[in-house]
């Protein structure tokens, strides 16, 4: 019997802050956002910029219905969800999901304080679309039709979590925003990774930007391409996706850490914008 695929689709791949020109032309300048499609159901993760141009892809298939993961809230992985035109278009229906932060923010006052004035000119309530809001726990299990999706909370200031998805057999790790711990793998991060098909990692840094002694990154939040490679291995993962670049790398310099990170992990890939995958197909 055909089973259709799971399908993994990148509509932004960056770090902190966009990033666009002529430098990064090929990765994308786009934050972050990752879209899953898994036997019918469309998952998405995270709304940076990358989120905007998703919903002009969701445009052309009326009426939508999703759901909408966030990691955190920090404005890089929020920061596309104004300008997400579905959301404004009645009949078309969010799932909305997120752990709050250390501070208790829900996930639906972030975003709906992010478009307060004198941020934004149109606040959340004019979004016509149904937005169904629901905070998760830490561990907390979501199941959609035959997907579960489970998280683990991740090292980052003000906290964050990374997202663990399996559908028929197939697993997706998708840990994003986190510090690795000098002296060990994190657990957490380990629990989402096994044997996972694709694990998805923040790759922000260099060891060597990151252990730089002119400017530390140490406490920033972030991994390198190094941690992510110790990471799969150890978690016996089977496609690593390099994610989160930072700002500042431009093309050539990911293609530098691509060919040294397949030294180590061969199957690795630099996430791209419009980088598709495909898992599970029969």
């Amino acid at each position: 019997m055909f089973q259709s695929p799971l399908i993994v689709r990148f509509w932004g791949v960056r770090g902190s802050i966009p990033s666009p020109g002529p430098h990064t032309v090929r990765y994308g300048g786009n934050t972050p956002c990752v879209e899953i499609q898994a036997g019918g159901e469309r998952l998405i993760f995270d709304g940076g910029t990358g989120l905007r141009v998703l919903g002009e892809e969701l445009l052309k298939h009326l009426p939508i219905t999703a759901h909408v993961f966030f990691t955190h809230t920090h404005w890089d992985h929020i920061q596309g969800f104004p300008f997400f035109q579905p959301a404004f278009i009645p009949g078309n229906c969010f799932y909305i999901y997120g752990v709050p932060g250390v501070d208790g923010h829900s996930i639906q006052q972030c975003l709906n304080d992010q478009m307060l004035h004198p941020n934004f000119p149109v606040p959340l309530q004019i979004m016509a679309g149904a937005l169904k809001f629901q905070d998760l726990g830490p561990g907390e299990v979501v199941k959609i039709a035959d997907t579960i999706i489970t998280n683990q909370r991740l090292n980052h200031p003000g906290g964050g979590v990374g997202y663990r998805i399996e559908w028929h057999g197939q697993v997706i790790s998708y840990v994003t925003d986190t510090e690795h711990y000098p002296d060990k793998l994190d657990p957490a991060a380990l629990s989402l990774a096994n044997q996972a098909d694709v694990m998805i990692y923040d790759a922000t840094y260099t060891d060597a930007e990151y252990y730089s002694p002119a400017q530390s990154k140490v406490g920033w939040g972030h991994s390198t391409w190094q941690e992510a490679v110790k990471l799969a291995q150890t978690a016996r993962v089977k496609h690593l996706v390099l994610f989160h670049h930072d700002p500042t790398h431009d093309d050539e310099f990911l293609d530098e850490i691509c060919q040294l990170a397949r030294q180590a992990f061969p199957n690795t890939t630099i996430a791209h914008e419009g980088l598709i995958l495909s898992l599970g197909a029969s």
